[in-house]
C-alpha cells in the first residue's frame, strides 16, 4: 500500500543508509556475530554521515533535525539488510532524548561533540535483578555526600553496557514510602569510574551482535553536575519518554517482519517439494498472503503513530497499542514464516532463523505485551 509519510528528502536519506550498510556492514556481518558485540569503529563510521548527530544541535556538530522519520528509515534499511546494529537504536531512540531535553549547557559542552562523533557510546541502567518493569520499586541508591552522590546497586539486562563510556543510571536519591514514584534521579556515571564495574556479557536467545551486561555500583562518587534534569523527577522523565521507545520496537517489529515475508516468498518460489515448488501449495499461497494483509494493516498503524510523535501527539496508550499489535504480529508471523523453510528454518546460518530469534524479545523489552495491556485498559477507565 502507499505510503506518505516520506518526503524526498527522506528518501534520499534512505538510499544513503542503504549504501552505507552495504558497504560497510553487509560483509563484515558474520565477523559481528561471531564477535556476539559490534565494532567501536562502526559508529564512529555511521556518525560520518550525520546519523548519531543528526538531532543535536549545530554548535555541538550536529544537524539540529528532530525528526523521528530519519530514525524509522534506520530501522527499515538495516532490516532490509538483514542485519541488526547493535545498540544503535537504543542509543538514538531511547538515550539521546535524556541528553537531549535534560542536560543543562555545561553537560552539553562536555558531552555532545563526543555523542555526535560516535566517540562517546552510552547506555540506561534501569533494570534490576528484582524490580523488572516496576520502576518505581528501583532500590539503587544516590545519597549525596558534598558535591557529590555516592551510588550503590545493580542493574541487570543493560542493553549497550559493556561498550558504554556514559551510563545513565536510574538511582533512589529519596524515600516516600507514601509515593513510590518519587525520588528517583538520573545519574550520568562515567566508565572508569571507581567503584563502577561493568560484569559479564549475558549470552542471549537473539541479538546477538547487541552487548547486554550486568553493572555494579560500589560507592561510585559521581559529581552532582553529572546529574540530568531535577533531582527525584526520573520517574515523570522515563514515562516521557517511554512513547518514543516503544515506537521505535513496533517500527523494528513491523520492518523485520517484511524482511522475513520477503525472504519466505523467495525461498518458497525455488524450494521444490513432492514434485512441485513449494509456491503453488494452497498452503503457502494462504499462510503468506495472510501474513502480508496483517503486515500492511500494522504498518499503516505505525506509520499513523510516527506521524502523531513527529508532530508531538502520540499518546502513551496509544504506543502501548501500536507495540503490542506489531510485536504480536511479528511473532506470529516469524513462526509462519520459519515453518515454511521446513528444517532449514531451524539453522542459524538461515537469516530467517536470526529473525525469528531476534523477535522473541520485542514482546519484553520496553514494557512487556501484559504492561502494554494495562496501560490500554487503564487509557479505557478500567
Amino acid at each position: 500500500m502507499r505510503r506518505t509519510l516520506y518526503s524526498d528528502q527522506h528518501d534520499a536519506f534512505r538510499l544513503t543508509v542503504r549504501n552505507f550498510l552495504q558497504r560497510k556492514v553487509v560483509a563484515d556481518y558474520p565477523g559481528w556475530i561471531s564477535a556476539g558485540i559490534v565494532p567501536r569503529s562502526f559508529f564512529s563510521d555511521i556518525a560520518e554521515l550525520g546519523v548519531q548527530g543528526m538531532a543535536f544541535d549545530p554548535e555541538h556538530g550536529g544537524s539540529g533535525i528532530r525528526d523521528y522519520r530519519y530514525n524509522a528509515i534506520l530501522h527499515e534499511e538495516a532490516a532490509r539488510a538483514g542485519v541488526t546494529l547493535g545498540t544503535l537504536r537504543t542509543q538514538l531512540d531511547v538515550i539521546a532524548p535524556y541528553f537531549l531535553q535534560y542536560c543543562d549547557t555545561d553537560q552539553r559542552a562536555r558531552w555532545f561533540p563526543g555523542l555526535v562523533s560516535g566517540s562517546l557510546l552510552t547506555a540506561i541502567a534501569m533494570t534490576e535483578p528484582g524490580t523488572g518493569s516496576d520502576l518505581a520499586g528501583i532500590t539503587t541508591t544516590a545519597v549525596r555526600d558534598g558535591d557529590h552522590y555516592v551510588v550503590n546497586g545493580a542493574k541487570t539486562f543493560i542493553t549497550g553496557g559493556l561498550l558504554a563510556d556514559l551510563v545513565i543510571v536510574v538511582a533512589r536519591t529519596s524515600t516516600d514510602e507514601g509515593n513510590r514514584r518519587t525520588g528517583l534521579s538520573l545519574i550520568v556515571v562515567e566508565d572508569g569510574t571507581p567503584g563502577f564495574r561493568k560484569g559479564r556479557k549475558l549470552e542471549k536467545l537473539g541479538l546477538a551482535v547487541q552487548d547486554t551486561v550486568e553493572l555494579s555500583f560500589t560507592d561510585v562518587h559521581v559529581p552532582i553536575a553529572n546529574r540530568l534534569g531535577e533531582e527525584g523527577r526520573a520517574f515523570g522523565y522515563l514515562g516521557h519518554n517511554l512513547a518514543q521507545e516503544r515506537l521505535a520496537i513496533a517500527v523494528g517489529a513491523v520492518a523485520q517482519t517484511r524482511a522475513a515475508l520477503d525472504l519466505t516468498v523467495e525461498y518458497v518460489r525455488n524450494r521444490k517439494l513432492f514434485g512441485a515448488m513449494l509456491a503453488q501449495f494452497q498452503n503457502t499461497k494462504f499462510e503468506l498472503a495472510s501474513i502480508a494483509a496483517e503486515l500492511e494493516a500494522i504498518q499503516v498503524m505505525v506509520d499513523h503513530a510516527v506521524v502523531d510523535l513527529v508532530d508531538g501527539e502520540l499518546a502513551a496508550a496509544d504506543a502501548a497499542k501500536v507495540k503490542l499489535v506489531a510485536t504480536e504480529v511479528q511473532g506470529r508471523a516469524l513462526d509462519r514464516c520459519l515453518q515454511l523453510f521446513g528444517g532449514y528454518g531451524y539453522i542459524t546460518e538461515y537469516p530467517i532463523a536470526r529473525l525469528y530469534a531476534d523477535a522473541r524479545v520485542s514482546r519484553i523489552y520496553g514494557g512487556t505485551s501484559e504492561v502494554m495491556k494495562s496501560i490500554i485498559a487503564k487509557s479505557l477507565g478500567l
